[in-house]
């Protein structure tokens, strides 16, 4: 018996990425008011990070959140088919997990080096 693996997920993602682009290019590519006083073509560059930092922590923390999902999962499937192993498969675990949550601290860092820094 073959197990057909799904595409829903695939689906999700890629709506999901495209939604992303379309909402960051049309803020990209928004027109000031003539009464702002900006200068054809200038960026604002403060909205420019804030949109940067924003983000780079919102695709670290959706990926390190699906991620953890996934790897909770995989280890509760563990557990449940080989129960004397729960002791080694909780330690790979949260060892797994801790490596998951720094790709959020690192994605934080970064976005707070883009606001201060740049």
């Amino acid at each position: 018996m073959t197990i057909k693996r799904s595409v829903f997920p695939k689906k999700i993602l890629f709506c999901i990425l495209v939604l992303f682009v379309i909402s960051v290019s049309t803020i990209a590519y928004a027109v000031p008011a003539e009464g702002q006083g900006v200068a054809a073509g200038a960026v604002d560059s403060t909205s420019t990070k804030a949109i940067s930092a924003a983000a780079t922590i919102s695709l670290g923390a959706v990926a390190a959140a699906i991620a953890m999902g996934i790897a909770i999962a995989k280890s509760s499937e563990s557990i449940a088919r080989q129960p004397e192993a729960r002791d080694s498969i909780r330690t790979s675990l949260l060892l797994g997990l801790i490596f998951i949550e720094t790709v959020v601290i690192y994605a934080l860092v970064i976005a707070i080096m883009i606001i201060f820094v740049l």
